[in-house]
């Protein structure tokens, strides 16, 4: 009888334990569901039209920010980066996208904030955007003391205090100053962080790259020697999360750029640079197609298997060569 007993317990502990593992596969599948772009232009004005005010200046790429920034916290699952129970702890693929996405709304609110919303290096900021960029800057895995996605919700209620500011009209001292000066500092950023990207897509395989580091300054000097020739190689474990994180750049940027394309129309016009914007936006949006592998191909150059990060890495290039002609476009009289 004691043996009976025993055994059924046993059991029992056995179908528990397979059903809570089936729940939080289950539940890992949906949280890792990633967000579909914007079409920022149709979500601003209906949000104009809702709270009653007009899309002045501005007003597109504020609120695609703070759109990406929320749906960042609000998306299936939530936000992940800092959970420390399972099956989010278990889960790297969707907190590297959250980093990917962070990163981006931590470099528009400091352009936005140092530039973009300033008449003049000698203007006064703007004192909510001085408040949101510091609490983007929060550790992205601090799960207490602070909590990460607290104090991303007060930057983004800072933001939405600029975004009200901006469409109020007796409010003179809030401002976006769409202007091709403030639009390539932005883009200078965005060149290096997709550079960046590319380059480590690209060692997924390994790569003996030549140093070029000193290149065109022969009286230039570094911290540290470093060899002539130098191997590059992602390792194992982090190939997935570098390609996660890519798509996540890629996610935000596309927003932004949407949004950017309605705000500096005029001087994408000007410039005769739109169809160049909106190159570059077709080639982050190929970065976004659905994965039909249960994970990351990682085969050689031209081996057997697919390689995504090579293709990744691709799309990525192609982008940030865009940007950088699109920079070049705008310094032109």
């Amino acid at each position: 009888m004691a043996d009976s007993e025993s055994r059924g317990i046993k059991w029992g502990i056995t179908v528990i334990a397979v059903v809570l593992a089936l729940l939080m596969f289950i539940f890992s599948i949906y949280w890792s569901l990633e967000p579909d772009p914007d079409d920022v232009a149709s979500s601003a004005g209906r949000q104009a039209e809702q709270d009653n005010v007009s899309v002045v200046t501005g007003y597109t790429t504020t609120h695609a920010l703070i759109s990406s920034a929320s749906r960042l916290l609000d998306k299936p699952g939530g936000y992940l980066s800092n959970d420390i129970m399972p099956p989010s702890v278990f889960m790297d693929n969707m907190p590297s996208w959250e980093f990917g996405v962070l990163v981006q709304v931590r470099d528009f609110t400091k352009v936005l904030r140092n530039d973009i919303s300033r008449a003049q290096t000698q203007s006064k900021e703007h004192p909510a955007l001085a408040k949101a960029e510091p609490q983007f800057n929060v550790d992205s895995r601090s799960w207490v003391f602070p909590r990460a996605e607290g104090e991303y919700r007060e930057g983004i209620a800072a933001l939405q205090e600029y975004l009200n500011g901006l469409t109020d009209p007796n409010d003179t001292s809030t401002q976006f100053f769409s202007r091709a000066d403030n639009l390539r500092e932005w883009l200078k950023i965005v060149a290096n962080r997709l550079g960046s990207l590319s380059q480590r897509l690209s060692a997924s395989v390994g790569q003996e790259r030549i140093n070029t580091d000193l290149a065109g300054e022969p009286d230039a000097e570094q911290s540290t020697y470093q060899a002539s020739r130098v191997e590059v190689k992602t390792a194992w474990l982090e190939i997935d999360d570098i390609f996660y994180e890519a798509r996540g750049t890629s996610w935000i940027l596309i927003n932004l750029l949407r949004a950017i394309e309605v705000d500096f129309s005029q001087v994408l016009q000007k410039k005769n640079a739109t169809r160049s914007l909106q190159q570059i936006i077709r080639e982050l949006e190929a970065t976004q197609r659905r994965i039909w592998s249960p994970m990351v191909l990682n085969g050689s150059d031209f081996g057997f298997f697919a390689n995504y990060s090579l293709v990744m890495s691709s799309y990525i290039a192609r982008a940030n060569a865009g940007i950088i002609d699109l920079r070049d476009l705008l310094s032109q009289g």
